[in-house]
């Protein structure tokens, strides 16, 4: 059953309250003065406080109430308050109201009113303590996530990039290789990177090549090193990557970019660990954890004859699929600021020009806004011209009716630091308000 503190220092109020309550399963806790009340909620286990704004006969002034009141706020600036008085004093009640009470009713109370309100109250604190619980279950998950990892300073938030962070530390120890998909400035090498650093070769070298560099006639020398005189200005013999990645990872960026006769000898080292330099009869044997990474849709070079497919089946062992940032806007305003590196702050216009934008260019183009945003910001703070962002769709708002839509809301979270309270005050909506929305769309409050 739901529990409500009454804090009040005539205990036939709060006995009449008991009674009232207790006819609707609710239990009553009684406390007389402010302090009693403040040490009852410390014990926990409070889903809503009746207090009253006098404690002494002689004083009317609703001070004591409006000291308890902030106090009962700091300690939980989501917890509903319904403030009672004898003392109606309207210009306090607006202002307690605006500051986050759930009510204020004059003494003698409304049966019928008060009961509705705490219902409505009661629903939307029980939804609270379930997004609380939700809460608390993602912080534990992430942390048990995380435990003793090596990130390589992965900076994420996104429940898409927790899903896929999950996968690439659950198969960083095993030795298949991993083809890690997604489009371009999405952060692929720095996911072979978190694979490496949590694989069993992690003390070993980590080798990366981007194959769309390498000139077609040069790609096997590369690779797979070449003898002196091999080809025209090789002077002297050189060790390939492979040679340069043995006993540790060697990572292929833009796999799909391979000539076919590169395709045809990666294979085979795939398969036997073992090649010969360009130019050379002996082969070579490595011990070499091979992560590929590719924008393109493979499966169509296939089909149209510009990929093996046996070579895809080599390489994907398992497949990494990364999001585009559009798709895990929590992401976004956390990679902003570790961008800013805590020098430059952002306004709360950039940060909502910063959710709306569809970032086409990935993790990539969102850097290189902040860096431009902040070596031209003429403020303190960036602001969203600043940010030189093509303005969004014009959209007519009927400013009666706005309903705050996802990315409104989290940024709000994100700006108010979790507290829900600042957060619908923000919002201009009440804190119960901003519960349904929480609840209804899914989102996390850190």
């Amino acid at each position: 059953m739901p529990t409500i503190l009454v804090i009040d220092d005539n205990p036939t109020v709060a006995t009449a309250l008991e009674l009232l309550f207790s006819l609707h399963d609710i239990t009553t806790e009684y406390a007389a003065t402010p302090d009693a009340g403040l040490a009852r909620l410390r014990a926990g286990g409070v889903d809503l406080v009746v207090q009253d704004m006098n404690f002494h006969t002689d004083t009317t002034s609703g001070e004591e109430g409006i000291a308890l009141f902030h106090e009962i706020r700091r300690f939980d600036p989501d917890l509903p308050v319904i403030l009672l008085t004898a003392w109606t004093h309207l210009e306090s009640a607006v202002d307690l109201i605006r500051a986050g009470a759930a009510d204020y009713l004059g003494k003698p109370w409304d049966d019928g009113k008060l009961l509705a309100t705490v219902n409505t109250l009661l629903e939307l604190s029980s939804t609270r303590r379930e997004l609380d619980a939700r809460m608390r279950g993602d912080r534990r998950r992430r942390d048990a996530l995380v435990d003793g990892r090596d990130l390589r300073g992965l900076v994420w938030d996104d429940p898409a990039s927790e899903t896929t962070l999950s996968l690439a530390l659950q198969v960083a120890a095993s030795s298949l290789p991993v083809l890690i998909t997604g489009p371009n400035g999405s952060g692929k090498e720095k996911y072979a990177e978190i694979l490496h650093a949590n694989s069993a070769v992690r003390d070993g070298p980590f080798v990366a090549v981007n194959c769309g560099a390498l000139p077609n006639e040069l790609v096997e020398a590369e690779l797979f090193g070449a003898e002196a005189g091999a080809y025209t200005g090789a002077t002297r013999a050189r060790e390939g990557r492979f040679e340069a990645a043995d006993g540790g990872t060697l990572f292929l960026d833009e796999i799909g970019t391979l000539p076919p006769s590169g395709q045809v000898k990666l294979l085979r080292v795939l398969e036997t660990g073992r090649f010969a330099r360009l130019g050379a009869h002996r082969e070579r044997s490595v011990s070499v954890r091979v992560l590929s990474a590719t924008n393109a849709d493979l499966t169509a070079m296939i089909a149209d004859g510009r990929f093996r497919e046996d070579l895809y089946y080599r390489l994907n062992g398992i497949e990494l699929r990364l999001a585009p940032l559009g798709a895990r806007p929590r992401d976004i305003l956390p990679l902003a600021r570790h961008f800013l590196s805590g020098r430059t702050p952002l306004s709360e216009a950039a940060e909502r020009a910063l959710l709306r934008h569809a970032w086409p260019g990935n993790v990539r183009e969102l850097r290189n806004v902040i860096q431009r945003a902040e070596l031209l910001a003429r403020g303190a703070a960036i602001e969203a011209g600043d940010l030189a962002l093509p303005a969004a769709p014009a959209a007519v708002v009927d400013q009666d009716t706005h309903e705050p839509d996802r990315v409104e809301i989290e940024a709000a979270l994100s700006r108010a630091g979790g507290v829900l309270a600042q957060a619908a005050s923000d919002l201009g909506l009440s804190r119960q308000a901003l519960y349904r929305r929480l609840d209804r769309l899914g989102i996390r409050r850190d």
